[in-house]
């Protein structure tokens, strides 16, 4: 946001976005909204199992104030919802019509997350049909980039970068086995701007009530992720098991074949071309806080 401040019909707002009236303000400031990217939501595994009443109050909230607020005005919504959506679909790639299995409630309260996330997109799905909406959903996998939270309540490149700055050993969930597709901040960003800005898709598909899976098809174990970190930042530092999260998905890989046909859209930074960017960031920052 910093290197925006000061340019022509550039405006921030601080406020509630599951609230109506501060979206009203930034209507009201802008003259007019075309297009609404809605990413608002509570992210990080701890939230999910500490503070699932926040987690899902957010996700729910936000969207519904982002869908009254469109159909008020007419503009267009892309909704940034997340694979977390799938619950824990063994079957993989995830398509964009992959069915959503969740675990029972009572086991666990990782999915107050992707269930909210799952709520959301049937609202999204509702508004569309119903009400004539042009709305688009995409799913991210993993985004990961320059200042990612790393805390404990953080993402697991920042947490694992983290760790290599500070010495610390890497704990890993279990053995690492788990495997995901890391996505650069860059080419998220792309997908989300190309799916608001297209009236259709370059196939001539219909966009309004569509959903893209946004991610990269490389897939990595976590493990894996932890020894490149190591090897990127330097650190000489070892990797420990610890306990992790229940319902922790074993592995989640996209199909993006409706991304690649509709949006033209494809990430072009190598996991490991990424975390070199993140590593140079964290430690500049840290030099910056030092000076």
């Amino acid at each position: 946001m910093d290197g925006c401040i000061g340019l022509d019909d550039f405006y921030f707002v601080s406020g509630d976005s599951g609230k109506i009236e501060f979206l009203q303000k930034a209507y009201d400031k802008l003259g007019g909204v075309d297009v609404l990217f809605h990413l608002a939501a509570i992210n990080g595994t701890r939230w999910f199992h500490e503070r699932p009443d926040l987690v899902v109050r957010v996700n729910h909230d936000t969207t519904q104030a982002a869908i009254e607020f469109a159909g008020r005005y007419g503009c267009r919504i892309v909704y940034t919802s997340s694979p977390e959506a799938f619950g824990e679909q063994s079957e993989m790639p995830l398509r964009e019509d992959s069915n959503s299995l969740f675990t029972p409630a009572h086991l666990h309260r990782r999915h107050s997350y992707g269930a909210s996330k799952y709520i959301s997109e049937l609202l999204i799905q509702h508004a569309v049909h119903n009400d004539a909406l042009d709305a688009r959903i995409v799913r991210p996998f993993n985004a990961y980039g320059p200042r990612l939270p790393g805390g404990a309540y953080g993402q697991v490149v920042s947490i694992f970068l983290t760790a290599c700055l500070h010495g610390r050993d890497i704990k890993l969930h279990g053995g690492g086995e788990q495997t995901r597709s890391f996505t650069y901040v860059d080419d998220i960003v792309e997908a989300i701007r190309l799916t608001g800005e297209l009236d259709a898709g370059i196939d001539g598909s219909r966009m309004a009530g569509s959903t893209y899976n946004i991610g990269s098809a490389e897939e990595i174990s976590i493990a894996d992720l932890a020894n490149t970190c190591i090897a990127v930042s330097g650190a000489e530092i070892s990797i420990v098991s610890a306990k992790g999260h229940p319902g922790d998905a074993l592995r989640r890989i996209p199909d993006q074949s409706t991304a690649i046909a509709a949006l033209g859209w494809q990430p072009i930074v190598p996991l490991e071309q990424g975390l070199e960017r993140c590593w140079s960031w964290i430690k500049s920052s840290l030099a910056e806080a030092s000076d």
